[in-house]
C-alpha cells in the first residue's frame, strides 16, 4: 500500500473512533495531537489488516486529558470502583500508598526512581491486582496483548464502539484495535527515542496527515529483518523478539548481543527498574506480575525483590 492509501486508511480510524466520543473537547484534542506509529503502518505497508492501532499523543496535557476521559467512562459503566485522580499530587510516597485500596482506579504521574532519567513526567493507571476487566485467565497464551478483550466475553450486539476494556500502566486498550499509548508522549522523534527495531518507526500525524518512512524502516519492512536501534528498555526489546520470529522476522545474532549489551546495565532486582523494564512488554501476564511488585512496593516503601520471589511470580503466572 503506498502512503496515501496508508494516510487515508489511517485518518478513517481516527475518525470512525472520535465519532465515538461524546465530548467534542476530547475530539478536538485527538484532531490536533494524535499520532499513529508501531506495527499498524507496518501492517498497512505490506496490505495487511493490524492488529491493533497504536496512538500517541503530542504533549501531555492531550495524553492526560484523553486517559481522564476513559477513566470516567470507565467508572460511569462500573460504579463501584472509585477513580482516584493523584496527577497533581506532590508527595510519591502518599501516592504509592494509597495504591493498595480495593476497588480503586488510580490515575497518576508515576515519580518512581527510573523515571528520574526520564525528559517528561509519565501518566499511570493502576488498580489492585484483580484488574480493571475484573477477570484474569491463567489459560491465555503468554503472547496476548493488553487489547484482546478476555475470551470468555462475549460481545453484546449493543456494546458501543470504541469501548476501555483494559488498562494497565503502559495503556489504555479500547474494543475494535485502538491502543492509547499514555506511557509516552511528544513529537514523532521524542516517541521514537523509545523504540527498539527500526522497522516500527513508520509514523501517521493526523493534524498534518502526513505519513512518514525512512529508507531504512522500509528496507528492514520489506525484508522482515529486526534490527536493533537501542532502546531505554532492552528487556522488552528481547522479550518481543520472539513475537517477531513466530510471525516470520529474523535476526542475526548480533542485533541480540546489542540488546544483552545494554541490559546488563540495569538491576533488575530493584523493583523500580524491574517495574519500568517490562511494562513495555506488551504481555497480558507481565502486567499481572507488575500489578503484584506495585501492591508490595505500596504497602513497604523498602520492599526488595530477589530470585526467588521472582520465580515464585513468574511460576505462579505462566
Amino acid at each position: 500500500m503506498n502512503t496515501k492509501n496508508i494516510a487515508r486508511a489511517l485518518r478513517a480510524k481516527i475518525d470512525d473512533w472520535c465519532a465515538s466520543i461524546d465530548d467534542e473537547k476530547i475530539v478536538s484534542i485527538i484532531k490536533e495531537n494524535a499520532i499513529i506509529t508501531g506495527g499498524a503502518l507496518v501492517s498497512l505497508v505490506n496490505s495487511e489488516q493490524p492488529n491493533d492501532y497504536d496512538v500517541y499523543f503530542r504533549n501531555y496535557e492531550s495524553c492526560l486529558a484523553v486517559a481522564k476521559f476513559y477513566a470516567g467512562k470507565w467508572s460511569e459503566k462500573n460504579s463501584y470502583v472509585k477513580i482516584i485522580d493523584d496527577t497533581e499530587a506532590s508527595d510519591h510516597d502518599s501516592v504509592q500508598a494509597r495504591l493498595k485500596e480495593h476497588n480503586e482506579f488510580h490515575i497518576y504521574v508515576d515519580f518512581d526512581e527510573s523515571q528520574r532519567r526520564l525528559k517528561n513526567k509519565r501518566i499511570s493507571c493502576f488498580i489492585k491486582s484483580e484488574g480493571v476487566t475484573g477477570v484474569q485467565d491463567k489459560s491465555l497464551a503468554d503472547e496476548t496483548e493488553p487489547c484482546t478483550p478476555d475470551p470468555k466475553c462475549v460481545k453484546k450486539a449493543d456494546a458501543p464502539k470504541y469501548r476501555p476494556i483494559f488498562f494497565t500502566t503502559n495503556a489504555i486498550s479500547l474494543s475494535d484495535k485502538i491502543q492509547l499509548v499514555i506511557r509516552f508522549y511528544g513529537s514523532v522523534e521524542t516517541i521514537h527515542e523509545n523504540y527498539d527495531f527500526v522497522h516500527c518507526c513508520g509514523s501517521y500525524d493526523y493534524k498534518s496527515h502526513a505519513v512518514n518512512f525512512s529508507s531504512e524502516t522500509l528496507v528492514a519492512i520489506i525484508n522482515k529483518e529486526l534490527r536493533y536501534k537501542g532502546s531505554l528498555y532492552p528487556l522488552c526489546s528481547i522479550m518481543r523478539i520472539r513475537k517477531f520470529i513466530n510471525r516470520g522476522w529474523s535476526i542475526n545474532a548480533g542485533q541480540i548481543l546489542k540488546a544483552c549489551l545494554q541490559l546488563q546495565k540495569y538491576d533488575l532486582y530493584d523493583p523500580f527498574v524491574l517495574k519500568d523494564q517490562l511494562c513495555g512488554v506488551d504481555s497480558l501476564h507481565f502486567s499481572n506480575a507488575i500489578g503484584r511488585i506495585d501492591e508490595n512496593m505500596a504497602l513497604n516503601k523498602d520492599f526488595k525483590i530477589d530470585e526467588t520471589y521472582l520465580f515464585e511470580i513468574i511460576n505462579e503466572i505462566f
